[in-house]
């Protein structure tokens, strides 16, 4: 995980913690990819902030901390994301069936999609609530264990329930794409949830704005060679965009 930028090595830090819980700091070095020392600096540096508390050889999450991932990732890069979720709504057509993922970005496709003849396969609460109202479109919300700090649906049900349904389309969210690229996330729960998205489609769509590049997150979701089309922005690293493109992939900037 080498060129990433110092503060989002950190707000990973904070979010493995928060998910996972205490971690030592040989854990969490081998999960971002740094050295030891990288991740002491940046403990140090949460700690003096109040971000998270040091314990004996790691770190946790701070109890009383904005604990709050989903609205954190939602207010970044709102543009950029806006832009892939109108690029990945024009590529939908009537009568199809979608499977949206967890994340902010598919929460933004799902506002593009009211009033469309389509259906929508879900384990986004975000996405849910989006769609519920809305006669036009066919909802289908998979089973599961709630997660709330993530509004998602995870755990052996809810990938049973893909098992057992089929989609035209995944748009799939991700926490990064590496060099090679390679689809990444952060929080180890969701993606077994991914993968079995990826079964249940016949066409696989990445949703990664450009600050997805490089890649962050210790979890490795799939190759490129799953997937079918990646949509991002201008600010996407160009040999990351060549890799995906030399394997394959069709690549939409926007």
């Amino acid at each position: 995980m080498t060129g990433m930028l110092p503060q989002s090595r950190r707000d990973l830090i904070l979010r493995t913690l928060r998910a996972d819980g205490p971690s030592e700091v040989r854990a969490l070095a081998d999960k971002l990819g740094v050295s030891q020392a990288t991740i002491r600096r940046d403990l140090e540096q949460l700690d003096a902030e109040g971000r998270l508390t040091r314990v004996y050889g790691g770190a946790m999450a701070v109890e009383d901390d904005q604990d709050d991932p989903w609205a954190e990732v939602a207010a970044e890069r709102v543009e950029d994301k806006d832009a892939v979720a109108r690029a990945c709504a024009d590529m939908i057509e009537d009568g199809e069936t979608v499977l949206l993922d967890i994340g902010t970005t598919a929460h933004r496709l799902a506002r593009l999609l009211h009033g469309r003849s389509i259906t929508v396969i879900t384990s986004n609460l975000a996405v849910f609530d989006e769609l519920r109202d809305d006669d036009a479109v066919d909802l289908v919300l998979l089973g599961g264990l709630v997660r709330r700090t993530y509004h998602s649906l995870v755990g052996y049900l809810t990938e049973d329930n893909l098992r057992q349904v089929h989609a035209n389309r995944l748009f799939l969210g991700c926490a990064g794409v590496r060099a090679d690229g390679a689809v990444m996330d952060t929080t180890v729960v969701e993606v077994p949830v991914k993968r079995a998205m990826i079964k249940a489609a016949d066409r696989v769509v990445l949703m990664a704005d450009g600050g997805k590049f490089p890649g962050v997150g210790m979890a490795r979701v799939c190759g490129p060679e799953i997937l079918n089309v990646v949509v991002t922005t201008e600010s996407a690293d160009p040999p990351t965009r060549r890799a995906l493109t030399d394997a394959g992939v069709e690549v939409v900037v926007v």
